[in-house]
């Protein structure tokens, strides 16, 4: 036998969800719920027996709690209100020597833009090339105290890149090193995603550098940037809606203007340091 329950949220953090819901015997209600559909009130079939349920945020804002199965009149249920929770907490950070931009459990992006201005003549980007340093630190288990030691890498660096300056755009650019001693994986990029496009990056007298690349908007009359309200850090995100990823075998538009904007992203790691000292963008003068 079942009975059916009513799950309406009434208070949280304004970061919490989406949520996972399960009961006392750890059998799965639902996965993924968002905490809108939860302030309007959502029905779930449980089994009889069920007295108890948990409903967890797994998102940035982690919580678990446990709650009691009862009975209230569908007046009561109606008149329930959501109120939102802005409740103060002790932040520690930096206890970890070996991960940089995690916060309790969540990696954050590390993001740095660089503006150009060219003079008189439009110019065409040719490619870019970045100073940047990246470390990997660990700890040595024979050494005494727990500072960490450090490793110049390579192959670690961004990982995505957005070009573009007020009527042109790449889109993001997935950036993956190039493969070494082997034509045939390097032949496969650049890679043509549904929401991205993979290209490789080279490191060479310290510069890293990458420049396959091109405008991919479908309308300059569309913007090519949308806001967002996760998080007042993030400035800006790709309206992806406007770019059009495909091959464009014979609409490569460069980027070609009078300023451009170099957005590099690290957002799917947190053991890396990276500490960026100066970036070049070599550019054509394109008369017309």
């Amino acid at each position: 036998m079942s009975k059916t329950i009513v799950i309406k949220l009434t208070g949280s953090s304004l970061r919490s969800g989406p949520f996972n819901i399960t009961d006392e015997y750890g059998n799965v209600i639902a996965t993924g719920v968002s905490r809108n559909e939860l302030i309007a009130g959502i029905a779930y079939s449980v089994a009889d027996d069920v007295n108890l349920i948990t409903i967890e945020s797994f998102g940035k804002c982690k919580n678990k709690r446990t709650f009691a199965i009862g009975t209230i009149t569908p007046s009561e249920l109606a008149s329930a209100t959501y109120t939102p929770s802005n409740n103060s907490c002790i932040w520690t950070h930096l206890k970890n020597t070996t991960i940089y931009n995690t916060f309790y459990g969540n990696i954050e992006p590390y993001i740095i833009e660089y503006p150009f201005a060219y003079q008189y003549y439009d110019e065409i980007l040719q490619n870019v090339k970045d100073y940047t340093k990246a470390f990997r630190y660990f700890v040595d288990p024979e050494f005494v105290f727990d500072e960490p030691n450090q490793i110049e890498t390579n192959d670690r660096w961004f990982n995505k890149a957005v070009l573009y300056n007020g009527q042109q755009s790449t889109g993001i650019l997935e950036l993956v090193p190039k493969p070494l001693h082997n034509l045939s994986a390097y032949l496969k990029y650049p890679i043509y995603n549904a929401e991205s496009k993979t290209i490789t990056f080279t490191k060479s007298d310290n510069f890293y550098q990458y420049n396959t690349f091109w405008s991919v908007i479908k309308d300059r009359q569309e913007p090519l940037f949308l806001r967002t309200c996760e998080s007042l850090s993030i400035d800006k995100i790709v309206n992806q809606a406007n770019m059009n990823y495909g091959t464009m075998s014979f609409r490569k538009d460069p980027l070609r203007a009078k300023d451009l904007k170099v957005r590099h992203i690290l957002d799917n790691r947190s053991d890396t340091h990276l500490i960026s000292q100066f970036i070049v963008t070599p550019a054509q003068i394109s008369y017309k």
